[in-house]
């Protein structure tokens, strides 16, 4: 396959640098610095029992959009904060036929882009451990699985063509993507797992970005639980409101298997406010409290989260 991937951090960079290391070709679209940084050293990727360094020309890499003039499908990576500024980059690049597949945090980013690139965009929840500490640099902690699925129906009601995305397509890239170690799963309720997978965000984010501590130091802190299920009980009611349900003893279930699987991950929205970096928190815990107010549902403790990482990050611009 012929991939590009739209934002080089974290996240960009692991499953893009795999699908390179095994013989895809991959044009990176980065940040001027990142781009720069890559060209002259390649792209690391680090972990526990594997590492690899892969450099231009088996990689391709700019921070001009251009580059996706040729690819046959988009791995839209960058920050949700960053959605539409990105799609406004790429639509005039895009082939006809290219399918985009957004590895975002959040629910709304594939309908966000898919409202700016006019074309119906893929649902996919990111299960992966990873961080930046330098550009060039991924470190890979832990998973790296994907779960995909068709658009929603509020995306298909937008679209111009509806019925772009087909089960074919969606195994197409299964099977390159496992071929390539990463596992995929293709899934009908891919929007029950994207909520599933902003509650696990929401319980965990905010709370790490506070303390400055990893999933698993929040996990073995008892008298942090209550405030952990508390959140959760507030995002299945509301995902419940939006029309998809949530069990909640298994959200919790779920949520503790997360520091059990990630226990030395820091959130990203810790690893943001380390850097003084804005962070995603008005698509995680801010849309939780968004949506509550749209749909009559009460989210005190997502928004107190919410408005003690937005006064940390209001300190960042006056500094």
């Amino acid at each position: 396959m012929r991939i590009a991937v739209m934002g080089t951090g974290a996240v960009g960079g692991y499953f893009g640098g795999m699908l390179a290391k095994a013989g895809h070709s991959v044009s990176f679209i980065a940040r001027d610095r990142q781009a720069k940084a890559i060209a002259a050293s390649g792209l690391s990727i680090r972990s526990a029992n594997w590492q690899c360094t892969l450099k231009v020309p088996q990689i391709h890499v700019s921070s001009d959009p251009s580059l996706l003039a040729d690819v046959e499908g988009v791995l839209l990576c960058v920050k949700s904060t960053d959605t539409e500024d990105a799609a406004l980059q790429m639509r005039a690049h895009l082939p006809k036929h290219c399918w985009v597949m957004s590895l975002q945090n959040g629910v709304d980013n594939p309908i966000r882009a898919q409202q700016v690139l006019d074309r119906l965009v893929i649902p996919a929840v990111v299960y992966v451990a990873t961080a930046m500490p330098e550009p060039g640099l991924i470190e890979h902690f832990g998973r790296g699985d994907l779960v995909i699925g068709p658009p929603s129906e509020a995306q298909r009601q937008l679209a111009r063509d509806p019925n772009t995305i087909t089960q074919e397509l969606l195994a197409h890239i299964r099977d390159s993507f496992m071929a390539s170690g990463i596992p995929v799963e293709v899934s009908d309720k891919v929007q029950q797992a994207l909520w599933a997978k902003l509650l696990v965000n929401c319980t965990y984010n905010a709370i790490s970005a506070l303390a400055q501590v990893d999933y698993g130091t929040l996990a073995a802190h008892g008298s942090i639980q209550q405030t952990m299920h508390a959140v959760i009980e507030e995002v299945v009611a509301v995902s419940a409101a939006a029309g998809v349900n949530l069990d909640l003893a298994q959200a919790i279930q779920i949520c503790e298997k997360i520091a059990q699987a990630m226990p030395k991950q820091l959130s990203s929205t810790a690893q943001d406010i380390a850097r003084k970096k804005r962070s995603e928190i008005d698509h995680l815990n801010g849309f939780v409290v968004r949506e509550g107010q749209r749909l009559s549902v009460a989210t005190p403790v997502n928004q107190t989260l919410h408005a003690l990482v937005k006064l940390i990050e209001s300190e960042f611009s006056q500094a």
